[in-house]
């Protein structure tokens, strides 16, 4: 994907190539982090080379370089966030949906960052097997239903918080296949799926079951400051007082359809930990970002952090290579979502024909349709068109730095 590159605005990709060099000698990084700052710091530079556009009317040139898609890089997730959910949009169903928020407890967080994989498969498992489990109760609705979870790792502040975002429709599935079932608990005004407290007990209990599962086979390292965990009498103490502990879920009053949903996906799809819009200044060695303080009523706060602690925080976030943060489940599992998704829109009434489903669009379709701006109209006399006349190959090839 070929993206002009954005003029007098800092970004992630800007504070890496100024200090990446000073950070990579002075701390010890994984693999996954290493490669992820070189792709961030060469993405859309002549690095990776690009091509050559030329104006047919006004003979303007313009160079155009490629972006590294890497998937932790702020630059190159809009427009692939935008492809996903256009594919997506056709297998939503025509019903309200909710949106639930599982957090594991800040005591889990230093274990997730020593142990990603293990931590965060058993906050996927426990999570979504609590909301289909209690969809399966005939209490609560008695049918199958659909989610799609997506992993974040952070908080506003760049810290580390694990928490799963899921989605999905008020209502599910019979057992038969012959009927859409909506949820028992009502109020006056809109239907619910369960009580947050149920989901928080049930999740806290599955959580911790499959986590003491891995720690019994010894999947899980404690090293540092919780190395005292890996003795069996403390690590039994540690999840007593998890198991003590209120969990925090939350899951938002139902919303619209579709339309609503494909908004609602866009805000958590292809998130980073911080995107470019954020940062405000560079100056001094220090970084200075938005924020929204969740504890002060949602207020927009500025934090200013040095350098290396900025980068520090971001690369908490590069998660394990090939690792998976968007997963469906139920009715939208990859193996049989077509067929169960076609069963319920006929139940639903709300098939719809093949040409209806989504075109692809090229990259500049897409930046036009999302901001009205052309990429291929003349910059220089806002008549021609920018045609392609050559490639720009790669400077040179870059290792990886370390």
């Amino acid at each position: 994907m070929n993206i002009p590159h954005r003029l007098n605005k800092i970004e992630v990709g800007d504070i890496f190539r100024q200090y990446g060099d000073a950070y990579r000698k002075s701390h010890k990084l994984p693999l996954q982090s290493l490669k992820a700052m070189n792709a961030i710091e060469i993405c859309r530079t002549a690095a990776l080379g690009g091509h050559v556009d030329v104006c047919d009317s006004c003979g303007h040139s313009r160079n155009t370089y490629n972006s590294c898609r890497n998937r932790h890089c702020p630059k190159c997730q809009s427009l692939a966030k935008e492809r996903r959910l256009k594919a997506r949009k056709k297998e939503l169903l025509p019903v309200s949906y909710l949106h639930g928020v599982l957090t594991i407890p800040y005591e889990l967080n230093p274990i997730a960052l020593i142990n990603q994989k293990e931590i965060y498969d058993i906050l996927f498992k426990s999570g979504t097997q609590t909301l289909r489990e209690l969809g399966l109760d005939p209490k609560h609705l008695g049918a199958e239903i659909g989610i799609i979870a997506i992993l974040h790792t952070w908080g506003q502040n760049l810290m580390d918080h694990p928490h799963l975002h899921c989605i999905a429709p008020c209502g599910g599935l019979s057992e038969d296949g012959k009927k859409w079932l909506l949820p028992r608990k009502t109020t006056k005004r809109k239907k619910f799926f369960v009580h947050v407290n149920v989901v928080s007990d049930l999740f806290k209990k599955k959580f911790l079951y499959y986590f003491k599962g891995l720690y019994l086979r010894g999947k899980i390292k404690f090293v540092g400051k919780i190395a005292n965990l890996g003795n069996r009498q403390e690590f039994e103490k540690f999840c007593g007082n998890l198991l003590k502990k209120k969990w925090i879920t939350y899951i938002k009053k139902p919303f619209g359809g579709p339309e609503q949903v494909i908004e609602y996906l866009g805000r958590y799809t292809h998130r980073v930990a911080i995107s470019n819009e954020r940062i405000i200044r560079l100056e001094n060695d220090r970084v200075t970002f938005r924020y929204r303080d969740y504890r002060d009523g949602n207020k927009n706060k500025q934090m200013t952090l040095d350098v290396f602690e900025f980068i520090r925080r971001f690369l908490l976030h590069i998660l394990p290579f090939k690792y998976f943060k968007i997963r469906y489940y139920g009715l939208f599992n990859n193996r049989n979502r077509k067929k169960k998704i076609k069963i319920c829109k006929e139940i639903l009434g709300s098939l719809v024909d093949k040409e209806e489903l989504p075109k692809t669009e090229s990259w500049e379709e897409l930046l036009f349709r999302l901001t009205g701006k052309d990429p291929r109209i003349c910059p220089c006399c806002g008549k021609g068109k920018m045609v392609r006349k050559g490639k720009l190959l790669p400077e040179r090839q870059f290792a990886i730095k370390i």
